[in-house]
């Protein structure tokens, strides 16, 4: 069996790009705290639900850039 090895720079790329699904997420939870005037503190109590809406995106992203690679593959072996 072949090992499968993952470059740093792909490795550095998907950190940064988690990190903006994080820096969504997190402008979304401020949005939601000003649109319904409640209480700051629910930037740290609503956390974990933050968290798991940025690996929700994340996971979003993701099939949008898989598919996104499998239509250029497909159009690029109909030029070779």
């Amino acid at each position: 069996m072949k090992d499968i090895t993952i470059s740093g720079k792909k490795i550095k790329l998907e950190i940064i790009t988690w990190l903006c699904c994080l820096c969504v997420s997190v402008l979304i939870n401020i949005y939601a705290i000003v649109k319904y005037n409640n209480s700051w503190w629910e930037l740290l109590t609503q956390l974990p639900i933050v968290l798991l809406i940025s690996f929700m995106i994340y996971f979003f992203t993701g099939i949008i850039r898989f598919g996104i690679y499998s239509i250029r593959k497909l159009l690029l072996r109909g030029k070779e």
